[in-house]
Order: structure tokens, then sequence, then C-alpha cells
């Protein structure tokens, strides 16, 4: 991977991982993962929030790559795209791995 790709790459699980770290966005990716497309309407259902403050969350994550907003007719409707959670996904469990292989090290360094 190139430099270039590399610091993108970065910049963008960074940009997700901001997205995902308001709990407002994470209980709306949490809806989306369990429906198809949903209307802000029906995404607002059971929130304390209105839809203008819902829109503003969906924008977060669609500018994170996180979800994408598709027209039906007049509605808009929001969807979850799992390919960049997957990514994000693959990529906590290569960290995970590498802490887990450091911790290792540092077993076998203090015991000998």
């Amino acid at each position: 991977m190139s430099p270039v790709s590399a610091r993108r790459a970065v910049e963008s699980r960074a940009a997700a991982f901001a997205a995902l770290g308001d709990g407002t966005r994470l209980a709306l990716v949490g809806k989306l993962s369990r429906n198809p497309a949903q209307s802000i309407t029906r995404l607002a259902e059971g929130l304390s929030l209105t839809r203008q403050a819902i829109t503003k969350h969906l924008r977060v994550l669609e500018g994170a790559g996180l979800v994408e907003h598709v027209r039906a007719g007049r509605e808009s409707r929001f969807a979850l795209r799992p390919k960049p959670l997957r990514e994000l996904r693959t990529y906590l469990g290569e960290v995970s791995a590498e802490w887990d292989d450091a911790l290792l090290r540092l077993k076998s360094y203090v015991e000998d």
C-alpha cells in the first residue's frame, strides 16, 4: 500500500470511528442493520430527537461512508453500507492480534 493510500485508509477509519462514537449515531446504525433502507421518520421512532436532529446525525454517518442516502419517490431513505463496517471489523481484529502478540512477548520477557 502506498503512503497516500495508507493515509487515506487511516483517515477513513478515523472518520468512521468518530461517527460511531456518538450514542445516537450508533443507535441509528443498529436500527439500519436490522432493517433495509428506512425513512427519517421511521428512524426517529423511539428516539427523543427531532427529524432534523436525526438528519444531522445521518449526514455525519453518510460523510463517514457508513450509510447512503437513497430516494424512493418523494421520500428520502437511508441504508447501511456494510462494506465499511466489515473493513472496520477486520482492522480491529488486526489491532487486537497485534496487542495479543505484544502482551505475549511481554509475558515471556517478564517470566524469563
